[in-house]
């Protein structure tokens, strides 16, 4: 089994993201290295034993802590393995035929949450949780491209430990964290590191069939490292409360050259609301997301550079077409926020919510129009 290759960018102000897990490693950045096949028996002591972590604040130690001892220095943690103990029971390694990924165990009855991405286009996986000598097989249950969100099934369940999900509402800049996942598959590894920032836009590159990438309207910045194979896993608090699900690592905007201690997650209240949809009805009935209500492209000059977002079809009785927008029309800009590319729409949209009201600047032919759209709520999927 080896990562796939598939990349996929965040744009955000400085730097351009780039999604880790089931894809591969940046555009321009070194070529990720296969990653060795999971072994069931070497990897299983993650289950038992923590994986090294990060440590803030440390000195050399004068003896050794027993096992599950927590250790302090200068009234600092330096150690983290009863909150990795606790964790890695509930993260386990996902196995399709494009990659491997993360995903976090959510409740009794086998449902386990991980990105779109990871899931990718499959609807059968290879579930390894820690402490088991085998692989369970599991079934896709349902996937939510727009939030990146999708939920899958073990066949057998025995054993789970469902994650506590914490309240990402309260994560605040500075607050510890560790992400929890599996790595270029290997399994249970834990990195440290601190919430950066919340309320993060990021958006990922369109995928392989043209459709846009997920737009992320409130991510958790963390400095804790993750790369390929993270994608899915779980970003916890010292508490060990899931609080993200680590997805995106940035990637210079300029070389595309990977950059560690920046990467985004999804916060857990919205990976709840998500999943709980999937779980119930296997499709996302209530998405909270802006949309226009038009199908749109991007329209492309004479020179090969994007020139706006076109509008291709009007939804009937839509926001746009109540505003009066035609297909044909292109929009330059929303909100005041230039619209290159549909990429750019889905970034400036995932900032409002159903029923904001936005400005979208025109061109019809010759003319130049400001239209005012209130915004309609994305359809389920």
């Amino acid at each position: 089994m080896r990562m796939t290759q598939r990349a996929r960018n965040a744009t955000i102000a400085v730097a351009a993201a780039t999604a880790i897990g089931a894809s591969g490693v940046a555009v321009g950045a070194a070529t990720a290295a296969p990653a060795p096949a999971p072994n069931p028996v070497a990897n299983a002591s993650a289950a038992g034993l923590p994986a090294s972590t990060g440590t803030a604040n440390t000195a050399p130690a004068t003896g050794a802590a027993a096992p599950g001892t927590q250790v302090t220095v200068g009234g600092e943690r330096a150690s983290y393995a009863d909150v990795v103990r606790r964790v890695l029971p509930s993260v386990v390694l996902i196995s399709t035929t494009e990659g491997l990924g993360s995903g976090v165990v959510l409740d009794k009855a086998g449902n386990i949450v991980t990105n779109a991405h990871v899931a990718g286009g499959a609807t059968t996986f290879q579930v390894q949780v820690a402490g088991d000598t085998a692989p369970r097989s599991a079934r896709l249950v349902g996937s939510y491209q727009p939030d990146d969100l999708a939920v899958i099934r073990v066949d057998d369940p025995s054993g789970l430990k469902p994650a506590r999900f914490g309240d990402s509402a309260k994560a605040q800049a500075g607050d510890v964290v560790l992400a929890v996942g599996n790595p270029l598959g290997l399994s249970g590894s834990v990195t440290s590191g601190i919430i950066s920032a919340t309320g993060r836009v990021v958006t990922e590159p369109a995928s392989g069939d043209g459709r846009p990438g997920a737009t992320l309207p409130d991510a958790i910045q963390t400095s804790a490292p993750i790369n390929p194979g993270n994608s899915g896993g779980a970003l916890v608090t010292v508490a060990g409360d899931v609080v993200g699900i680590p997805t995106l690592t940035a990637a210079g905007a300029q070389s595309g050259a990977s950059v560690q201690g920046i990467g985004f997650a999804i916060p857990s209240n919205l990976v709840r609301d998500i999943a709980r949809q999937l779980v119930g009805s296997g499709h996302v009935t209530n998405s909270h997301r802006a949309a226009i209500g038009a199908q749109v492209g991007t329209v492309t000059g004479q020179d090969g550079t994007p020139g706006g977002t076109g509008i291709v079809a009007v939804t009937s009785g839509g926001p746009a077409d109540k505003a009066g927008l035609r297909a044909g029309d292109v929009i330059r800009t929303a909100g005041g926020t230039s619209t290159p590319d549909t990429q750019a729409l889905a970034t400036a949209l995932a900032a409002a919510h159903p029923g904001d009201k936005i400005a979208l600047e025109v061109v019809r032919g010759t003319e130049r129009l400001t239209v005012t759209v209130t915004l309609g709520e994305l359809p389920a999927s």
